[in-house]
């Protein structure tokens, strides 16, 4: 599925992790590749309010929970950098879709990094 919002779809999703040779490109490309489905799905779904949306984003943070092991794999790991990157990232996602209001926390509660 495409991504329809022109606000998404031209987006640099992770830009901090790119421009930092510590995080290796090919596990950034999985990491940048949940933030688009996680629009896609959202796309699709239209939650109705910060509950559902919470629901999905909730269950992209749990995909970015099993990449930090790929991370730790290639010498790298989700520290400061990524983890603001990451959550700045969703909360981009979050405000793209009308979800100005939505908590920063609550949008990656799941998060273990």
């Amino acid at each position: 599925m495409a991504i329809t919002n022109e606000q998404v779809a031209g987006h640099a999703f992770l830009q901090p992790l790119y421009a930092d040779g510590y995080f290796p490109d090919h596990v950034v490309d999985r990491g940048r590749a949940i933030l688009l489905r996680l629009c896609e799905r959202i796309e699709a779904e239209r939650p109705p309010d910060l509950t559902a949306l919470y629901a999905l984003t909730q269950a992209a943070t749990e995909e970015f929970n099993l990449l930090a092991a790929e991370f730790e794999a290639a010498g790298s790991e989700i520290e400061t950098v990524a983890r603001e990157g990451i959550g700045e990232d969703f909360w981009f996602v979050a405000s793209a879709y009308g979800f100005a209001d939505a908590d920063a926390e609550e949008l990656i509660a799941t998060r273990d990094w």
